[in-house]
């Protein structure tokens, strides 16, 4: 291998859940869950599915602001709370081998990137942690105009890269979306969830390819 692409959330960040993050915003812990499930019903209904936010950062912002937004008039100011919590940098918290992987794989001379489905700019976090200058490039659907499963959106992120697909490790966590990167020849790796600053098994991509350099 000689580069290696990521995922974003819940492959190198973790953020609380949802659920927590509306319960940290003052609504009663069993509320908070129950609005929690409402809100991702909503997100996955085929209905929003139409507006595809994850091409388009301003569709991004809209519909997650009226879909945090769905209980307002019980929880006034809610919605706008939630979202802003749920893009702050500051609570994306790397696992707790992200930092050390990075910086295995680029001291070994193996480019990194990071390829996400996503309509916020998710470099924020990375530059928050310090983390920005280990990684050689970021494909986000909402620049490119394409999202996982496409093979597009991997086909693009190699190009970046400069290397080939098939020396090109997918590592994420969604066996639906990350797995597309298989398409185009890339071994996939996919990791087991785990809180955020928690062992999610990083660790293993970082002793598989260092050792082995570029070559």
């Amino acid at each position: 291998m000689r580069g290696v692409l990521f995922d974003f959330g819940s492959t190198l960040f973790g953020h609380a859940s949802l659920a927590d993050t509306i319960a940290a915003c003052g609504v009663p812990a069993p509320d908070a869950a129950d609005l929690a499930r409402r809100i991702d019903a909503a997100a996955a209904h085929p209905d929003e599915a139409v507006h595809r936010r994850d091409l388009d950062a301003a569709i991004w912002a809209a519909r997650w602001r009226h879909l945090y937004s769905i209980d307002e008039a019980r929880w006034p100011g809610l919605g706008a709370a939630v979202d802003a919590a749920m893009h702050d940098p500051a609570q994306w918290v790397p696992y707790r081998d992200t930092a050390a992987v990075l910086r295995t794989l680029q001291g070994a001379g193996i480019r990194c990137g990071v390829v996400s489905n996503t309509g916020w700019d998710v470099r924020g976090p990375f530059a928050h942690h310090g983390l920005l200058d280990l990684v050689d490039s970021f494909t986000l659907s909402c620049e490119v105009g394409a999202a996982k499963p496409d093979r597009a959106i991997f086909a693009i992120a190699c190009a970046r890269l400069g290397v080939e697909p098939a020396e090109v490790l997918m590592v994420g966590d969604d066996p639906r979306a990350d797995t597309g990167a298989m398409a185009l020849g890339m071994p996939t790796l996919l990791l087991p969830p785990a809180p955020p600053g928690g062992d999610n098994g990083l660790a293993l991509v970082g002793s598989a390819l260092a050792g082995r350099g570029p070559g």
